[in-house]
């Protein structure tokens, strides 16, 4: 029975929402598809922390003339066609699907998903989520490691989104998660079924983290740390040592330092070594994506082989596998005790 008076508005019956979010994807691998993306992540001033009125006129003058043809090939390399979009947004989709059949049956709980760049917008869908009567939304970002580019950008564009609402629903977020057990053992289990299913032993792993400028390191950011724990955890229990399984950056942009040891000069290197046979594993990316499928699997494989490396694969991120979902399940399922 209703208890409200005549004329009330309605209101909707009392939920709770998820929201995983990942890093975003250009809409189509057209000029201007890839030029739209790349001036929202490379105008975000958490991403690029430079002089703004500099930055702009390099950003447009330059790198946004020359950039998206650049990025369209990489695009064009590994996009989903049969779904025409790029797999870090199937993916991301699959993950969300899955939790909503495994937490959303008893209808107290709504899973949604949404990118930081691109579509779906984060904003966009935290007001989809109150609309369907969830007053309380837990933020999922998708990155293990955190750092002020990533994660903090994330929930900075959340806020916007609830600046727009008047009846702001109860936030949290879910932290770091780059010492997590569940994700740990994630990770250690797929690099470990990797190898496994080899056919050949590799002489060295690396484990590879998406770089970031060596200047935000000195200014606080814990990114760096948190990579370095997240590798030693994972050796530690695969019984692997440091100098076999070695941590790497991938992905510098600019003149800058970056974080070191660089990916690209370590992969030209390793065969002049007498490392033949290598494999990479990158559990700083919760789903496949450019990064993982086209510049570590084809442009490392590329610079590996040519300079006399033998053998080299990429592990598969967790993506929405059944390792991936019980990780995801188990620390949404922490992060949610009080509100069910």
């Amino acid at each position: 029975m209703s208890h409200l008076p005549p004329g009330h508005p309605p209101i909707i019956s009392r939920k709770v929402g998820i929201l995983l979010v990942n890093l975003g994807t250009p809409e189509a691998t057209d000029y201007w598809s890839m030029r739209r993306y790349l001036n929202e992540f490379l105008s975000d001033k958490r991403v690029i922390e430079v002089n703004p009125v500099l930055w702009w006129f390099i950003l447009n003058g330059i790198i946004l003339s020359f950039r998206p043809q650049k990025s369209r090939h990489a695009y064009d390399k590994i996009w989903n066609r049969e779904k025409n979009e790029s797999p870090l947004k199937t993916f991301t989709r699959a993950q969300a699907d899955v939790l909503r059949v495994k937490w959303g049956g008893d209808g107290g709980l709504v899973v949604d998903w949404a990118m930081r760049y691109g579509e779906p917008a984060i904003g966009d869908k935290l007001q989809a989520l109150k609309n369907q009567g969830c007053d309380r939304i837990l933020i999922f970002p998708l990155y293990p490691q955190y750092s002020a580019a990533t994660t903090a950008t994330v929930l900075d564009k959340a806020a916007d989104g609830l600046r727009k609402m008047r009846w702001q629903p109860t936030i949290r977020s879910v932290p770091p998660y780059f010492d997590n057990p569940f994700y740990v053992n994630a990770i250690a289990d797929s690099l470990k079924t990797a190898m496994q299913n080899l056919s050949w032993k590799p002489d060295r792993i690396l484990i590879a983290f998406h770089g970031l400028p060596r200047e935000y390191l000195d200014k606080g950011d814990p990114y760096h740390c948190q990579c370095q724990k997240t590798a030693r955890l994972v050796r530690e229990k695969l019984g692997l040592s440091k100098d076999y399984a070695q941590v790497v950056f991938q992905s510098r942009f600019g003149t800058q330092e970056w974080l070191k040891p660089y990916a690209q000069e370590m992969v030209q290197e390793l065969p002049s070594f007498g490392v033949k046979n290598l494999l990479l594993i990158s559990p700083g990316f919760a789903s496949d994506c450019v990064e993982t499928l086209e510049e570590l699997a084809i442009g490392l494989a590329e610079t590996f082989h040519e300079r006399g490396g033998v053998n080299f694969k990429v592990v598969p991120c967790l993506n929405d596998s059944a390792a991936s979902i019980s990780m995801l399940s188990d620390i949404v399922k922490n992060e949610l005790q009080g509100w069910l």
